[in-house]
């Protein structure tokens, strides 16, 4: 008979038991497992794809931050010490990382430079009907919507300002896909999370079934309610890390597709596209094996004494 009470000799062997059941159960039960896995690898697959998404989004805004800036016009007569006082005001704005001034002509042969061979059709103007300017630079941190639209209106207010230009309608875009990526990860994280759960309790709960003979038999015995769970357990604790394996190696072999081969087609996608941080594909196993293991507790609820 088993006894309730156990030693630490008794315990390592109740560790070895479940073990050992659990093992020949996953073997045993080979195809339902294997959905199973499966399913869970597709899951963590489709939630990493989003995340992978989201960082390359964030990639993206980090890389346009480093260039983003505004261009300042100024009024067609605007004083040469008007436009040294604006520079000095832009100069000591500590939201602005560098200040470049662009007199009309240099706005003039750059538009020339452009144009090529078609630059011809510029020589009617006798003088350059661009204004001057100046090219901010903001700071990298700058990156939001709001302060960005604040800080093009404090500078709008400043006399002998034209306009002030920026990509505010690409700002605006790039920020709302952004936050929608975010969301849609949150919410198909929380979806997958409850799937994995969800599918392994369902697995769990058709091999206490199937062994119900056996958990009876293993009651009458004296069996604690610890060494009637632990294999179940520990079952699903490997289905989930052996989902998530499968779903790191999908990953990876994906990743690597792209950035061998499609790169050969698209080389843009080398700049691109980014990978998750190595260490990413230790925690996905983990994350798994956490899930099912989840889901496994809740199915070992159904057994009563």
């Amino acid at each position: 008979m088993i006894s309730k009470g156990s030693s630490n000799g008794e315990r390592f062997e109740i560790l070895k038991y479940s073990f050992k059941t659990a093992f020949k159960s996953i073997a045993h039960e080979k195809w339902i497992n294997s959905l199973t896995i499966l399913s869970v690898s597709i899951g963590l697959t489709i939630f990493c794809s989003f995340i992978i998404i989201n960082s390359n989004m964030n990639s993206a805004l980090q890389r346009w931050a480093k260039s983003f800036g505004m261009v300042v016009y100024l009024n067609e007569n605007v004083s040469k010490e008007r436009e040294e006082s604006i520079k000095r005001q832009l100069l000591q704005d500590t939201d602005i990382e560098t200040v470049n001034y662009i007199s009309k002509e240099q706005s003039f042969e750059e538009i020339k430079r452009t144009m090529g061979e078609n630059a011809m059709i510029l020589d009617i103007f006798k003088e350059t009907p661009l204004p001057s300017s100046f090219e901010l630079k903001l700071k990298k941190d700058y990156l939001d919507l709001m302060r960005v639209k604040e800080k093009a209106a404090q500078l709008q207010r400043l006399d002998g300002v034209q306009e002030v230009q920026y990509g505010e309608k690409w700002l605006s875009s790039l920020i709302t896909i952004a936050k929608t990526v975010q969301g849609g990860s949150i919410v198909f994280g929380a979806a997958i999370f409850i799937a994995v759960t969800f599918i392994t309790y369902s697995t769990i709960k058709i091999l206490l079934h199937r062994r119900k003979e056996e958990i009876e038999t293993l009651k009458l015995l004296g069996a604690s309610k610890g060494f009637i769970r632990l294999p179940f357990l520990i079952e699903g604790f490997f289905i989930g890390a052996l989902g998530g394996i499968v779903s790191s190696l999908v990953i990876l072999g994906l990743y690597s597709f792209i950035t061998y081969k499609m790169v050969e087609f698209l080389p843009a996608m080398k700049f691109i596209v980014t990978s998750l941080p190595l260490q990413i594909y230790l925690v996905i196993p983990f994350t798994g094996a956490m899930m099912s293991l989840l889901g496994s507790f809740i199915a070992i609820g159904k057994i009563r004494y």
